[in-house]
């Protein structure tokens, strides 16, 4: 789920472990703590140590951005650690790169579809066959694949009513980041800076529009975001499809609240209005 889009309250900051800091090559007295694209991680000098949720997602990135030339963007470039390893006892090294999150949402979107220019010759990840998490589920019940139990009372009542709108899509499909909203940093006119990636095997008009219904619910985007990107292939339909997978999340998320719902009901009427 979105960082922006249910608030499940801020994590406590674990302390950084010294063999950890020995492992990446950073010093005790260089590190101060930091928010970092939604995260609390430490700062050591130019390198970012940020905690890992999940091994093999954030190896496979640390893979794939290691050598990622993406023009416009700016990328935090994973670190290793001295024995050659992207994770080291949950924790992985990045470069800093400046910048915060902005609601500079037409351009995050520009970005993304340059960032996907880029990822297209890139192999889809086997780590994507054994998602069973709720991001996956979401993924899954979304686009027709899988019927899976969501809560009605946050979430689950709006989907079954917007599911049936859905028609045929035929887009091709790719490696994606489908997490882009919050997680994007800008700083003045530098290009925007992309600090990890989030793999969907989804088309890339999607992803663009998992943006705009993110803007839409938690970030106070003007409705006319959605016409802006008429022109992409397939539009209403990924749009709906991309709404399907926010109230699928939301749904099935321990932290949802009618209050963080009302978001999603937002992007919804303005995009019904459309399909």
């Amino acid at each position: 789920m979105s960082t922006a889009s249910v608030d499940i309250g801020a994590l406590e900051r674990v302390e950084l472990p010294s063999h950890v800091r020995t492992a990446f090559g950073v010093r005790e007295r260089d590190c101060r703590p930091i928010a970092f694209g939604g995260l609390d991680c430490w700062r050591c000098g130019d390198v970012v140590i940020r905690p890992v949720f999940d091994h093999a997602q954030t190896a496979w990135s640390s893979r794939v951005l290691d050598t990622l030339e993406v023009d416009g963007l700016r990328i935090a470039r994973p670190v290793r650690a001295s024995d050659g390893r992207w994770v080291v006892a949950g924790w992985s090294a990045c470069q800093y790169v400046s910048g915060s999150p902005e609601g500079r949402y037409e351009e995050l979107v520009a970005a993304s579809l340059r960032l996907h220019a880029a990822t297209a010759s890139v192999r889809r990840p086997r780590l994507l066959d054994d998602r069973e998490n709720l991001t996956g589920r979401a993924d899954a019940a979304a686009w027709g694949e899988r019927t899976i139990n969501l809560d009605q009372a946050t979430g689950g009542q709006l989907f079954d009513e917007l599911a049936g709108m859905r028609r045929q899509l035929r887009l091709p499909a790719q490696v994606v980041h489908a997490d882009l909203f919050g997680t994007v940093l800008f700083d003045g006119d530098a290009p925007p800076a992309v600090l990890d990636l989030v793999p969907f095997w989804r088309p890339v008009e999607w992803a663009a529009a998992v943006i705009v219904v993110d803007a839409l619910a938690w970030g106070g985007a003007d409705p006319g975001l959605v016409g802006a990107w008429s022109h992409l292939d397939g539009w209403p339909q990924v749009l709906l499809r991309a709404l399907l997978f926010r109230l699928a999340l939301h749904a099935q998320h321990p932290g949802a609240t009618a209050e963080s719902l009302r978001g999603l009901e937002l992007a919804a009427e303005v995009i019904a209005s459309r399909l």
